[in-house]
């Protein structure tokens, strides 16, 4: 059999070397976006009214960071006491009993309806619904009770709307965490003689914890933006602190611009922890998680692929 010519022989795919296809929108969609940049930078930077040097002055004000702890307070309280809520809104919404399910429906309907601004003023006002807050037997006697505006704070209102919201869109990212693990894995703990209270501690909640990560940590930071609102209480965070400042010295812009510093600081340190959590949780027991926890999934698994 003769051989084959050099200019008839098919060349091999690993010799082949791709040649991405020139995409004439992304170059001038990139160069529109590099304008509007370059604007925005130049307004930063040459606008006489930014005052950098007042804003550098007041970043580490001491209201300012005493704001800034009562932000980052409200934040995790909110949160610890939403999830906690959320948990137990959640496994009432699987319940086998109507009432559970019906109780859980309601409360989560209601506080997924009605804006946590307009639930923060309703609690703080609450001493003109109930001037009275008891402990003891309905339609009886009454064992102890406390005057409501001793009880409700602005600091006790700002929590109660703000974790009372949160319980609801926990209890449903939760239950749609639940509910996405197999039941056969709940089975099989009930052949090895769990309970439903330890199937659910131990083996369910562990795996819904992965799926449920993502938004949770979502959450999180939406709810330290949601802190914000509680100015309207006069409570001191982070946004009331820079409002009193420049109310008394009348720097408006330079002031909001510490306070939008300071809430992107925080945002990108619970963005990069929720990505190093998430990371984590992706490896398998006893495994160390492959690829740096910083990289974007998509991103990282296109990089092997092309290294293989």
């Amino acid at each position: 059999m003769a051989d084959t010519p050099d200019s008839d022989r098919r060349p091999s795919i690993h010799e082949v070397r791709p040649v991405p296809l020139r995409n004439v929108a992304q170059w001038l969609g990139g160069a529109v976006l590099v304008l509007f940049g370059a604007l925005f930078i130049q307004i930063l930077v040459t606008s006489e009214n930014m005052k950098w040097s007042v804003v550098a002055s007041y970043l580490f004000d001491a209201k300012i960071l005493s704001g800034l702890g009562m932000t980052l307070l409200l934040t995790i309280l909110a949160m610890v006491l939403g999830l906690s809520i959320g948990i137990v809104l959640a496994i009432m919404r699987l319940s086998s009993g109507r009432v559970f399910q019906t109780a859980s429906w309601c409360w989560i309907w209601f506080f997924r309806g009605v804006p946590p601004l307009v639930q923060m003023i309703f609690w703080y006002n609450l001493a003109l619904l109930l001037p009275e807050i008891s402990i003891g037997v309905p339609f009886g006697p009454k064992f102890v009770s406390w005057n409501t505006n001793d009880v409700i704070t602005p600091f006790t209102a700002a929590i109660m709307g703000l974790a009372f919201t949160e319980s609801a869109y926990a209890a449903e990212m939760i239950r749609a965490g639940i509910q996405a693990v197999s039941f056969g894995q709940t089975e099989a703990a009930a052949t090895l003689g769990m309970t439903r209270g330890q199937a659910l501690r131990r083996i369910v909640l562990p795996q819904a914890l992965r799926i449920v990560i993502p938004p949770i940590g979502n959450d999180t930071i939406s709810m330290l933006k949601f802190t914000s609102l509680v100015s309207v209480l006069a409570l001191p965070d982070l946004l009331y602190s820079a409002q009193m400042i420049y109310a008394r010295t009348y720097q408006t812009i330079p002031l909001l611009i510490v306070a939008t510093l300071w809430y992107l600081v925080l945002t990108t340190v619970l963005t990069f922890a929720e990505h190093a959590i998430e990371h984590r949780l992706k490896a398998e027991p006893g495994q160390k998680a492959k690829g740096k926890w910083w990289e974007f999934s998509l991103f990282s698994h296109q990089r092997a692929e092309v290294q293989k």
